[in-house]
């Protein structure tokens, strides 16, 4: 997303990658942040209504924000390889309806994007916009298991006698 506000159209996609849930990255995510049984031991996930051992909720998110991080730095770069001047992009003013819909299983392999889904004109922050995004990841059947709707502000282009130069 080095587009500015303006040139940024509903429905613009961003392919951000895959990762692959191995047995010893979720156990090692979940000793660290989310030390549930269902998480920690292949016996004791058996034992649930999982059957299986699966990945936190929040190690899905974490690869979520690692990949977004890398495809943002990767297109910024090409930008200016390109010699165009990219976007900026600022804070985020939160997400809401985060769904983790589907467990996510050893060997599974998601595939991570962003949907554009609507723009906003932020009335305090002229030189900004708000852009609006389904964050979505799929399985390797691809079955939807993780969403959230993001914000983030957005650089717009400077307009002559703005008095933002």
């Amino acid at each position: 997303m080095t587009a500015f506000f303006e040139d940024i159209e509903i429905g613009d996609t961003l392919e951000l990658g895959d990762h692959t849930f191995t047995r010893e990255d979720i156990i090692r995510f979940a000793g660290k942040y989310d030390p549930q049984p269902f998480h920690l031991s292949e016996e004791a996930a058996a034992k649930t209504h999982f059957g299986r051992l699966c990945a936190s909720g929040w190690h899905t998110a974490s690869i979520f924000m690692k990949l977004w991080v890398a495809a943002h730095k990767a297109v910024h770069d090409a930008a200016l390889a390109e010699g165009r001047t990219p976007a900026r992009l600022g804070p985020s003013p939160g997400f809401k309806d985060l769904k983790w819909i589907k467990p996510v299983y050893v060997g599974d392999r998601l595939s991570y994007r962003r949907v554009v889904t609507g723009k906003t004109e932020s009335r305090s922050r002229p030189d900004w916009g708000l852009v609006h995004s389904d964050m979505l990841a799929v399985n390797q059947d691809g079955k939807l298991v993780f969403s959230f709707k993001g914000t983030v502000f957005v650089e717009r282009k400077r307009q002559a006698g703005s008095g933002a130069d």
